[in-house]
């Protein structure tokens, strides 16, 4: 069992604790929807009904999870839903609607883990040890999928945020990375260079919230 109990992300926690488990994994499977549906409802907002029309503005679980995603989450703590598809030639507005469209994932997790924060805040007079412990875990889960995201390299929303300043070759340069993107991400990940820009995101987000929660 002490073998079973230190292994990572959510796994470790179901030996550990399965009770907390129990809390936490049907809101973490949440984080990784919102995170997708904010993407496809900014772009609908900006002009573009993809998402609608393919039924993805939905907080159905069903019709956002990707297999290898939910499995990195876990095993890793963090992890990603199958991205909402998005035209941008539909956009009103091309640099705004990319930028918007991008961010709005991160912000929705960063949300997430500020409102699990402001809870714990709110009850921490209370005797719920095991609330603010789950509390504490999908704060500290959002904000790694909100650290991850904002990476600038393809297809992470990061890189489409950069996108969204640069001149158009380099734009079109960075998609034509985007099919090679994810083995980059597991490769910089097996490896560990990816651990100090995660961490430094993690350290801004931190501080963000701790602005306006301190």
């Amino acid at each position: 069992m002490d073998l079973l109990s230190n292994l990572p992300g959510l796994i470790g926690i179901l030996f550990k604790n399965p009770v907390i488990f129990i809390l936490v994994f049907p809101i973490l499977i949440f984080s990784l929807v919102i995170h997708e549906v904010a993407h496809g409802w900014v772009a609908y907002m900006m002009g573009d009904i993809t998402a609608k029309w393919l039924g993805r503005l939905t907080l159905n679980p069903l019709k956002h999870l990707d297999l290898f995603g939910t499995i990195a989450l876990l095993f890793f703590g963090f992890g990603w839903a199958r991205p909402v598809p998005v035209n941008y030639l539909n956009f009103r507005d091309l640099r705004k609607g990319i930028f918007f469209v991008s961010i709005a994932g991160v912000a929705a997790n960063f949300l997430f883990a500020f409102l699990a924060l402001f809870v714990s805040r709110l009850t921490i007079s209370y005797d719920a040890g095991l609330l603010h412990q789950a509390l504490g875990i999908i704060a500290y889960i959002n904000i790694l999928l909100a650290a991850f995201n904002i990476i600038p390299i393809p297809p992470l929303d990061g890189s489409k945020v950069l996108m969204s300043f640069l001149p158009n070759d380099l734009r079109y340069s960075m998609e034509r990375i985007e099919p090679y993107g994810m083995f980059i991400i597991l490769g910089l990940l097996y490896i560990g260079l990816l651990n100090p820009v995660i961490r430094f995101f993690q350290s801004v987000i931190i501080t963000l919230i701790k602005i306006f929660l301190p």
